[in-house]
């Protein structure tokens, strides 16, 4: 017995081993390494999707200096679209405007007075020389004063669903920068406040509706009326020969989108960059140099193109095993099969296991009964509800409200159906009913013996 029990622990020991053997050659699923930014607020996103990659104190408001041109641009190019301003549209600046050009303190292009400007001329010395008295100028050309422009700023802040913002002026500025010419309804000492998770969200909506802007903001150096100016993004693709200093700052891909300085916010940074057909939206907040902007940005950057993916997590056409029909009431067809009408693709960590996702069908209330039926007569790709995909893994979310949308796609039916004539019916029905009886029947039968 001794014997029987010491060769039956010995094979244990060995199956034990062999296992071990047998699972440390299955490679784990590779997570994204660690990330620490030397920044006060950042937050990386997925362009196409607004899938949260990184964040690090992304819901804290704070200045964001001239990273608010963003939304100016935002509403200037919306007035251009809808035909309420024109690229060749002139305009002369005011005298407030004129002031704050003139004070070397700020970005200026050195605007004179009684000169017409044409918007693109405007949009541009802002876009990509950041200069405040055009900004101004653009301002009070849509709206009429600043302080009126500040109110459409907001609105459309509100429109787009940013989660924390207030702007303050046009320029990001801050309010006691200006003297007396602070924005009507504003305060003398208020600046623009927003979180990276706002920024973010203003940029990739920007990129979205006017994905043009990107055209504007790559240009590496503005000529303006023979002055050569450089793009303050130095992570554009600068001219060694020409700015041989900023050229080594260049980042792969990158051609936008827009810088900010005060001594309030710090050094900050809105970038996107695309490689290989994925576009990535970085913001850095509170940056201590302007090279370590960019640094950071860097960093984020990489981290997002070398670690994640856009794979197909499930296919269009797909099933749900034991899932694949709904009984059909009142058809020629007695069921009808249902599927995915696209494909699910998401951002996620490069490696990682498809079984962490978990699919289920939500039916429509609407059409389809709590039997899983859906009543004829009905069309082919008709939509009966949704299939729901869940992640078991650390998630960050989305950029935007409705961001969980990526993780549902429409649930159709493969075929349309036709409703049955009156007889065919009712000879159901009267087959149902003797059916009925005759079940009734078997049974009591069943019971005799």
């Amino acid at each position: 017995m001794k014997k029987q029990t010491q060769k039956r622990l010995i094979l244990s020991l060995i199956a034990v081993f062999l296992l071990s053997l047998i699972v440390g050659q299955v490679p784990p699923a590779k997570a994204a390494p660690a990330l620490d930014i030397n920044v006060k607020n950042a937050i990386l996103i997925d362009a196409s999707t607004g899938k949260i990659l990184y964040e690090k104190n992304s819901d804290q408001a704070a200045p964001i200096a001239s990273m608010v041109k963003m939304m100016t641009e935002y509403l200037i190019l919306e007035a251009i679209d809808e035909g309420r301003l024109s690229w060749e549209q002139t305009t002369q600046i005011s005298q407030y405007a004129y002031d704050i050009s003139a004070n070397n303190n700020f970005s200026g292009v050195g605007l004179r007075l009684n000169h017409d400007y044409t918007v693109e001329e405007l949009y541009k010395a802002m876009a990509i020389y950041s200069d405040n008295a055009t900004t101004i100028t653009l301002a009070e050309l849509l709206a009429g004063t600043e302080g009126e422009f500040v109110k459409l700023m907001n609105k459309k802040a509100e429109e787009l669903g940013l989660p924390d913002y207030e702007f303050v002026n046009s320029t990001g500025l801050s309010n006691s920068m200006l003297g007396d010419n602070y924005p009507e309804g504003t305060s003398p000492d208020g600046d623009n406040m927003l979180s990276a998770r706002s920024v973010a969200l203003l940029a990739y909506s920007l990129i979205r509706d006017y994905p043009h802007v990107l055209d504007i903001s790559s240009i590496p150096q503005l000529d303006f009326y023979g002055e050569k100016l450089d793009n303050w993004n130095w992570m554009l693709n600068h001219d060694p020969s020409v700015s041989p200093y900023l050229a080594q700052f260049h980042y792969e891909g990158m051609d936008g989108l827009k810088t900010g300085t005060t001594p309030a916010a710090g050094y900050c940074f809105t970038g996107t960059a695309e490689r290989n057909g994925k576009r990535l939206i970085s913001v850095v907040m509170g940056a201590t140099s302007e090279p370590e902007r960019f640094k950071e940005t860097s960093k984020l950057l990489d981290y997002g193109f070398n670690n994640f993916e856009q794979i197909e997590v499930y296919p269009e056409g797909y099933q749900l095993k034991g899932n694949k029909s709904l009984k059909v009431v009142k058809g020629k067809e007695k069921e009808v099969e249902i599927l995915t009408e696209a494909p699910v693709r998401l951002i996620v960590p490069k490696g990682i296991d498809k079984s962490a996702f978990k699919a289920k069908y939500v039916f429509d209330k609407k059409v389809v009964s709590k039997d899983k039926e859906v009543t004829a007569p009905f069309k082919e790709g008709t939509k009966v509800g949704h299939m729901a995909v869940s992640y078991d893994g650390d998630d960050l979310g989305y950029i935007t409200s409705g961001g969980g949308d990526k993780l549902q796609v429409a649930l159709v039916t493969d075929t349309g159906v036709e409703k049955t004539n009156w007889f065919v019916l009712m000879m159901r029905g009267i087959g149902g009913f003797f059916g009925d009886i005759w079940s009734s029947v078997a049974d009591t039968v069943k019971g005799w013996f």
